[in-house]
C-alpha cells in the first residue's frame, strides 16, 4: 500500500520495521525507518502522520475489526545501527586477515 497508493515524495525509499497494537485496540505504534537514513526522519515522518487519515481508511476498510486503531508513528533507528555493527565488524575481520598474512 505504501509503495502503491501514496504518492507522498517524502514516503519514497521508506520501510515499516514494526507494528504494536494496544491490548484495546486504541492505537497502532507504527515504526518506520528510511534506505538513506536518520537524515530523514523528520521528513518520512512528517509524511507519515500526513498521509494517516489515508493510510487508517485504507487499513480499516480490508481489516474486519468493530473499531480500528489510530496510528501513531516512530523512527527506527535499529537498521541503522545494525548497518554501523555490521561495519565495525567487517573492519575487525579485515584487521584479522591482515594480522594473519604477516
Amino acid at each position: 500500500m505504501l509503495i502503491r497508493e501514496l504518492s507522498d515524495p517524502r514516503l519514497h525509499m521508506i520501510y515499516v520495521t514494526d507494528v504494536r497494537v494496544d491490548r484495546e485496540l486504541a492505537y497502532a505504534d507504527i515504526y518506520v525507518s528510511a534506505v538513506e537514513g536518520q537524515g530523514r526522519s523528520k521528513e518520512v515522518l512528517a509524511g507519515m502522520e500526513s498521509a494517516s487519515g489515508f493510510i487508517r481508511r485504507a487499513l480499516a476498510s480490508r481489516v474486519e475489526l468493530r473499531v480500528f486503531p489510530r496510528l501513531r508513528f516512530h523512527w527506527d533507528p535499529t537498521p541503522e545501527h545494525a548497518d554501523h555493527i555490521e561495519q565495525v565488524l567487517a573492519e575487525l575481520r579485515k584487521k584479522s586477515e591482515t594480522k594473519k598474512e604477516n
